[in-house]
């Protein structure tokens, strides 16, 4: 049976279409769960986490011009959202445990025992898109954009816009910076290799500033500073695929079979 059939019957022999439904709510009920406890944790500190990701924007700013909101509810529910967005990152590694243990019935035994530190892989590399985003990508991006000021021209920035701003770029930054685990795990599937991955990069790249221009703000500027990242990790990803993916079968080995 071939590599992708023994996956099939891994995947479908074990459990049915229904365990997968039942195995699916668990594991999102799990991650609610997880976040919440995260935020309940953060909000009693999600001002202070309020200021300091606004930090880049505020240096930024004009002398004398501070952030607004323009609804009596407003900063209350901005900075329950801080809490929850610092929520979900502190229970991350947890999270993205939950999303592996439901791929987990995919794998072969031999790849089931790194679930752990996959998960955690995955944690970190989030985390860490999403750390660039605010220190490499935040003062530039502010510093352009505060640019358009001049003697007609204030900014007046509400707490929701601003938050929602940086919110874009933090979580666009973490998502793909799981491009090199992504890669890994369908190099280890055998699902990709690094001749399929060469001869896709000029696609790669059309999409790679495809989706940063969904995934930022619609300006070329926040665009181009994403784009440049990610086609790093795609070329790291093929070194990757290099390193650890399956090895094809040679000729011999083939007419032998």
């Amino acid at each position: 049976m071939s590599e992708e059939g023994r996956l099939e019957a891994t995947v479908f022999g074990e459990m049915g279409f229904l365990e997968h439904l039942q195995e699916l709510r668990t594991r999102v009920l799990h991650m609610l769960i997880a976040a919440f406890a995260g935020m309940l944790a953060c909000f009693y500190f999600s001002q202070q986490l309020f200021e300091w990701l606004m930090l880049p924007l505020y240096r930024a700013m004009p002398e004398q011009s501070t952030m607004i909101y323009t609804a009596p509810h407003e900063a209350f529910f901005t900075y329950i959202k801080v809490a929850l967005v610092a929520g979900i990152f502190l229970t991350s590694p947890y999270i993205f445990y939950q999303a592996w243990l439901f791929v987990k019935p995919g794998l072969y035994s031999s790849e089931r025992k790194y679930i752990l530190p996959i998960a955690f892989c995955s944690a970190l590399l989030f985390v860490g898109g999403s750390v660039f985003g605010y220190f490499i990508i935040f003062p530039p991006a502010y510093n352009f954009f505060m640019s358009f000021t001049n003697q007609f021209i204030d900014p007046m920035i509400t707490m929701k816009e601003g938050f929602s701003f940086a919110l874009r770029i933090l979580l666009a930054f973490g998502i793909v910076f799981e491009l090199p685990l992504v890669i890994f795990f369908l190099a280890r599937l055998g699902l990709v290799t690094s001749a399929s991955l060469r001869r896709a990069r000029k696609y790669a790249i059309l999409g790679i500033f495809g989706a940063a221009a969904l995934l930022t703000p619609p300006d070329l500027f926040t665009q181009a500073f994403m784009a440049g990242p990610v086609i790093i990790l795609y070329e790291i990803s093929i070194w990757i695929t290099v390193a650890f993916g399956r090895r094809e079968p040679s000729r011999e080995e083939g007419s032998e079979e």
